[in-house]
């Protein structure tokens, strides 16, 4: 309340003339009362409204970094823990928050245009394929998680599943960190896409370009000045998050026309699961429950309910959400809004109001993801290096104790994969990356079921819908798209040649050995 009250002593934002600002500091819009005389100019309409909105919204982003939680580090992996007491367990409802931050953070908005342009109006049961593949990976990490506690990063568990074979978890290590290069740019690349859709310029390119540019600028700096300013009040975001999508979910159901949803297969039914191998990434989040297994108030029963529930309760929403969308609009015009395809689709259900109240829901969810995925991976790059996984200059610290070199790394491919990269060569990327790790996780669980006590029909199950999905979205690059199925596989065999290379390095380093 502090807060509100500071505000409403302000003079404004310093850009209007006098007499045209709201008792709040803001702008008086159409309808407003305000005293002022006819003489006075109005307020500069939609880009200068949008400019001051924004510096409010910043303001109360940078109030909601500092404040509430703070941030712990587990194998690289973001944990919040509270500021009040380091004794305090997360229940199911913070775990829960976690998870389905994690997942929305780009998710829906960064997808949705993509998954219609390849399954149509079957774009909805596109996410729930994804769903599917999402719960069969979270078999293998609520096992893994439960049995190594200490443990929290894929690349670990794949040290423990092949300990004579350390160029298997190697590789894996690096595979997650390029994914988190590939999450980044598509965050980035959903923040660029849907500011340009709010500033009135989404058919420019370079709005959005420079937009998804200044945001990875803007996080490197908040990460290189320490954890205090990386914390994030989860719950907020989270709330604010779900409250708009099913404010539109709810609103746009009663314009669903019948005609958008068929016939349900136009493109084959083959082509859901290539949309939910594509989209897969919209899932990549709940993993970070795992890492907060020494934090969680009973863990053996509150991790499974938080995985399965996260992925649960997304999916729902991802399906409502999807399912209002194509029967709002036609596919053609999904389509035409790829990258800001939800924004064009709460019109018809919300009016003008319906594209703002999405396009800021979109720059909320894809700004904490960004500032989360930018802490995470670069200390799980230090933590890598640490254990001489990679080159031991990612290890650095500053005198914040914060490794700047990996977040310096990780900014600049992320910042050109974003600027070169289309939105659908970024997400097939990501979401082939995780599929791959997800995969290793689930044939390490195999390998260690003895020991994490799971049952080896399950981790088959999972292993064979993820081998389908992957096969099918291989297949589908291979006949539509071949030069980018060339670059991902040059791409990954680079991974597997850089890991083979600096691991040989690194034995021609080590002393020999003593007598």
């Amino acid at each position: 309340m502090e807060g509100w009250a500071r505000r409403k002593e302000s003079p404004g934002c310093g850009q209007c003339p006098d007499g045209q600002r709201s008792p709040v500091g803001g702008h008086v819009g159409q309808g407003a009362v305000a005293d002022r005389s006819a003489n006075d100019r109005p307020c500069r309409p939609r880009k200068h409204y949008v400019l001051c909105l924004g510096t409010a919204l910043v303001a109360e982003l940078r109030r909601t970094l500092l404040r509430g939680l703070f941030v712990r580090v587990e194998m690289g992996i973001v944990v919040m823990s509270s500021e009040a007491s380091g004794d305090e367990k997360l229940r199911l409802p913070e775990l829960l928050a976690m998870g389905i931050g994690g997942m929305i953070g780009g998710g829906i908005f960064s997808v949705l245009g993509m998954t219609v342009e390849i399954a149509g109006h079957a774009a909805p049961f596109a996410f729930l394929i994804g769903s599917f593949v999402a719960l069969a990976a979270g078999y293998s990490y609520v096992k893994l998680a439960l049995a190594y506690r200490n443990d929290g990063a894929s690349f670990t568990y794949l040290e423990r599943a092949f300990p004579h074979h350390p160029n298997v978890s190697g590789i894996v290590g690096w595979t997650v960190v390029v994914g988190y290069v590939g999450t980044l740019a598509l965050y980035a690349f959903t923040f660029g896409a849907y500011g340009a859709h709010l500033l009135g310029s989404a058919e420019m390119g370079p709005v959005r370009m420079v937009l998804s540019s200044g945001v990875l600028l803007v996080f490197m700096a908040i990460n290189l000045k320490g954890v205090q300013a990386s914390g994030v009040s989860e719950d907020i975001i989270v709330f604010t998050k779900v409250i708009l999508l099913g404010l539109f979910a709810v609103a746009g159901s009663a314009f669903i026309e019948r005609d958008h949803l068929v016939p349900v297969f136009e493109k084959g039914v083959s082509s859901v699961f290539v949309a939910g191998a594509t989209i897969f990434v919209a899932f990549e989040g709940f993993q970070l429950i795992t890492n907060a297994v020494i934090e969680t108030e009973n863990p053996t029963r509150n991790i499974p309910r938080g995985i399965y529930g996260s992925i649960v309760i997304t999916s729902i929403i991802y399906f409502g959400v999807a399912f209002v969308a194509v029967g709002n609009l036609p596919v053609d015009q999904l389509t035409a809004a790829e990258e800001y395809a939800l924004a064009v689709a709460a019109r018809p259900a919300l009016g003008n109001a319906g594209p703002v109240l999405v396009d800021i829901a979109a720059l909320l969810a894809t700004s904490s993801a960004i500032n989360a995925t930018a802490f995470g991976a670069s200390r799980m790059m230090a933590e890598m290096a640490t254990k001489r996984r990679m080159p031991v200059a990612f290890s650095f610290r500053s005198r914040l104790k914060v490794p700047w070199l990996s977040i310096l790394a990780l900014t600049g491919l992320a910042l050109a994969f974003t600027v070169l990269g289309r939105l659908e060569t970024i997400a097939t990327f990501s979401s082939i990356t995780f599929l791959l790790v997800s995969l290793a996780v689930s044939v390490a669980n195999w390998r260690l079921r003895a020991i994490t006590g799971s049952q080896a029909w399950l981790i088959l199950l999972g292993v064979g819908l993820m081998l389908i999905t992957l096969g099918l979205l291989i297949v589908h690059l291979a006949t539509q798209k071949p030069a980018t199925l060339a670059w991902l596989g040059m791409f990954f065999a680079a991974i597997i040649v850089v890991e083979l290379l600096f691991c040989r390095r690194e034995r021609s380093f080590e002393p020999p050995p003593r007598g």
